[in-house]
């Protein structure tokens, strides 16, 4: 419990402070940044970028980043927003208009922040120096998600952990798909299992 109340003021304070220390312009500018990430507009743009003009490495960036970002989505909202029910932080603690531009879903976690953290990690593993440009929108998308008073600093961090997650299991995904095929294939339902999804992706390649 002491830990939950520890965690829970630490939220608290930080949250205040992010709306009230932050100056006025960079809080305009981390708005404007948000604004362009919203519904994973910057971030699809990036790979669309990437696969023009970096050749085979930035059309593989341009993959593992949208299918990271499109993971860590369905996480954290088709599943954690639906399994939790965490108020957004109280309005009055923030002295600007944004804070009644806020979605009324679950506070827990942060999407913005899992799909930003997800795509960027992705991107890195494939292209680094992509990586690290989309890093600096990355974060400020973070800040601004508790500057603008729709989450407290936990639900960016857990948001920043499903992203992780998600970039770090399409990075492994090319090397489990053959050890999992190998282990169905011993197995005669998992014989089965393959002959079948054999069948569907032929089917939806025609």
């Amino acid at each position: 419990m002491k830990v939950l109340t520890a965690l829970r003021d630490a939220d608290r304070v930080l949250t205040q402070q992010a709306a009230t220390r932050i100056p006025t312009t960079v809080g305009k500018v981390l708005s404007a940044v948000e604004e362009a990430a919203e519904s994973t507009k910057l971030w699809c743009g990036a790979a669309v970028v990437m696969a023009a003009v970096g050749g085979s490495r930035g059309r593989a960036a341009a993959v593992v980043g949208v299918t990271a970002m499109s993971l860590a989505q369905l996480v954290s909202n088709g599943l954690g927003k639906q399994l939790t029910n965490r108020p957004r932080p109280p309005k009055q603690w923030f002295p600007h208009e944004e804070v009644e531009d806020r979605p009324d879903s679950s506070s827990f976690p942060s999407g913005h922040t899992a799909a930003a953290v997800a795509f960027t990690a992705a991107v890195a593993s494939i292209w680094p120096a992509a990586g690290a440009v989309c890093a600096l929108p990355a974060a400020m998308v973070a800040l601004e998600r508790v500057q603008s008073g729709a989450h407290y600093p936990s639900d960016v961090a857990a948001g920043a952990v499903i992203g992780l997650t998600g970039a770090e299991l399409v990075r492994r995904a090319p090397r489990l798909v053959p050890h999992w095929r190998s282990r169905l294939a011993g197995h005669p339902g998992g014989r089965t299992v393959l002959t079948a999804c054999g069948a569907v992706m032929g089917s939806g390649s025609k």
